[in-house]
C-alpha cells in the first residue's frame, strides 16, 4: 500500500477515518446503526480538530438506502466541519440515495458533491470553487 501523503488512521467503531495531505476522509458503511453513527461524527469532529484538516471527504458509495437520522447526521458532520474553517464533500452519492434525501425534504444546505474521492480531493487540495452547492 502507498502511503505517501498518509498523515494518520484512526478507527471509530470499526470504520476507518484517514487524514492523506490535510484531507479527513470517511467511508459510510451500510451497516451503522445509529449510535454507531454518532459515535462516527464525533471521531470525525474530533479527527478535523488534530489534524487541522482542510477538507472532510464524506463517501456514501456504500449507502443503498439512508432515512432521516443518516442524512441528519451527514449533514450535521458537514455543518461541524464548516465551522472548523474544513471545507466538505459527499461523494459517491447513488441515484436512489439522492432522490430518498429530496422526497424527505433533506437539502443537506452547503453539502459539496462529487462523483468520486479523487475528484473531492483534488478541488480541496487545489481550492477549486464549488461544483455543485446545495443552497
Amino acid at each position: 500500500m502507498d502511503t505517501e501523503g498518509v498523515e494518520g488512521v484512526l478507527h471509530a467503531g470499526g470504520t476507518p477515518i484517514v487524514t492523506i495531505t490535510g484531507c479527513v476522509i470517511v467511508a459510510i458503511r451500510d451497516d451503522l446503526d445509529d449510535q454507531s453513527v454518532m459515535h462516527l461524527q464525533d471521531e470525525l469532529v474530533e479527527e478535523v480538530a488534530r489534524r487541522g484538516a482542510r477538507g472532510v471527504i464524506i463517501d456514501i458509495s456504500a449507502l443503498e438506502i439512508v432515512d432521516t437520522f443518516a442524512g441528519r447526521m451527514i449533514g450535521s458532520m458537514a455543518q461541524m466541519a464548516r465551522m472548523m474553517n474544513a471545507r466538505t464533500i459527499l461523494v459517491g452519492m447513488r441515484p436512489a440515495v439522492a432522490m430518498t434525501l429530496v422526497e424527505l425534504g433533506m437539502t443537506l444546505v452547503g453539502v459539496e458533491t462529487a462523483l468520486n474521492a479523487d475528484k473531492a480531493m483534488n478541488l480541496i487540495v487545489n481550492d477549486l470553487p464549488p461544483v455543485a452547492l446545495a443552497q
